[in-house]
């Protein structure tokens, strides 16, 4: 038996050099119809030709879609890879064997629903970025911020208040989404060591939360002073800072200390919605978490104390999606989703439904997406240039948003960075 070098990754193959897909429809997130006739010519990982004209090229693979529909690859905004239970204090205490072993089914899934571009917000560290990256775990893009951070008692404190070990103790478990660090210089430091970890952005938990065990929604967490300063730390590093917010009073507070991106937003007024308008920062409603622990947390052991907080900001969600849309505030699809309830990720569309078109959802997952993640041109477009990720779907999503809520099974084709990762078509 040959050896296999631990220097090479399985991966998936490559497959064609070349694949044309022709006569799809395609819907890209700015028309409110799909747009039949289209041709996409992939090479090499990104995406060469797109028209309606007939592309001549030396495809190796060419596959007819006709009656199909082809859409960019989903991008969800707002996940954490590594929450294998919704027991977040439980989660932390695992080992990071353990863990990476059960993120392996969630990431998979992800994937298999079609989103090719996952943004983690609290928990997934450069070590399973780079497996994904390489080919030894099927699974969607990640984007990470490392450890999520908060100040002692907030949302990234799960000790509980008989706990007395140091926070830092968590900065090294694979299964905590974040810690607790305090003052400015300690944050600048912990902001320096998750960069120099590989997060590519900044999270930090500037509100209360429903999960964390001391913190009301209403706490506000870190002093303007250090806010201000992860803000210049983020900018120092050429990223950004995205925040964990719920009021409005956190929400107006964060972004005239300079944050960028505000996620969850349930508790948004007029006045904050316009302000994160004017300031160009961007929002990830995560309106499924909250339905799905209102559903399901009980039964599989959400902390009382967190029960009681999930209605708060449960409730309110679909106002908040009126409130951002009519301050015209660019918002990316999250679903911000824990442990045994990942799989109902794609019932995000079905919520939003009730308030926004299906071409502002889908936006809301592609071009919308892409902007937040600061990759504009480079995911969730159909466009010369960007990387390969494509869905082909056997029904319109325009037509009935429902068509994205079926774990992939209308999916006959998923291609992320041009490699398939399914391909039912030829």
């Amino acid at each position: 038996m040959t050896p296999v070098s631990n220097d090479t990754p399985p991966g998936r193959s490559a497959g064609p050099s070349g694949v044309l897909l022709t006569n799809g429809q395609l819907i890209d997130g700015i028309e409110d119809q799909a747009v039949d006739g289209c041709h996409v010519y992939v090479e090499n990982g990104v995406i060469k030709a797109v028209g309606k004209e007939a592309l001549s090229s030396a495809a190796e693979l060419k596959i007819d879609l006709k009656g199909k529909f082809i859409l960019p690859g989903l991008i969800d905004c707002h996940v954490h890879v590594i929450a294998t239970t919704v027991r977040l204090a439980e989660n932390a205490l695992q080992s990071d064997s353990l863990i990476t072993a059960k993120s392996i089914s969630i990431l998979k899934g992800m994937l298999e629903r079609g989103f090719t571009t996952v943004r983690d917000a609290g928990g997934a560290d450069f070590g399973l970025q780079q497996a994904v990256e390489h080919g030894y775990i099927d699974g969607p893009r990640l984007v990470i911020s490392g450890k999520a951070l908060s100040q002692t008692g907030g949302h990234s404190d799960f000790r509980g208040r008989y706990d007395t070990r140091s926070s830092e103790w968590f900065a090294t478990r694979l299964g905590a989404l974040g810690y607790a660090v305090d003052g400015v210089e300690n944050l600048r430091c912990a902001i320096r060591q998750q960069i120099k970890g590989g997060a590519n952005f900044v999270k930090l938990m500037v509100n209360g939360g429903v999960a964390s065990p001391t913190d009301p929604i209403n706490f506000l967490g870190f002093a303007e002073d250090e806010i201000r300063a992860a803000v210049e730390e983020a900018e120092m590093a050429q990223t950004y800072v995205a925040g964990h917010l719920y009021t409005a009073e956190a929400i107006k507070r964060a972004i005239r200390c300079g944050l960028r991106s505000v996620e969850h937003a349930t508790l948004v007024d007029d006045e904050g919605a316009n302000l994160i308008r004017q300031y160009n920062a961007v929002a990830v409603p995560t309106l499924i978490i909250f339905e799905a622990l209102h559903r399901h947390g009980q039964a599989l052991g959400f902390p009382d104390e967190a029960i009681a907080k999930i209605d708060s900001v449960r409730l309110p969600g679909l106002t908040s999606l009126e409130t951002l849309k009519k301050a015209g505030v660019t918002m990316g699809f999250g679903s911000d989703l824990l442990g045994e309830l990942h799989d109902l990720q794609s019932e995000e569309f079905l919520l939003r439904s009730e308030v926004l078109s299906a071409q502002e959802i889908i936006r809301s997952a592609t071009l919308d997406a892409a902007k937040v993640l600061q990759m504009e041109d480079e995911i969730g477009c159909v466009q010369i240039g960007a990387n390969a990720d494509l869905l082909v779907m056997d029904e319109d999503p325009l037509l009935d948003i429902t068509a994205l809520n079926k774990q992939g099974r209308n999916m006959p084709l998923i291609m992320k960075g041009g490699k398939f990762y399914k391909n039912m078509l030829n």
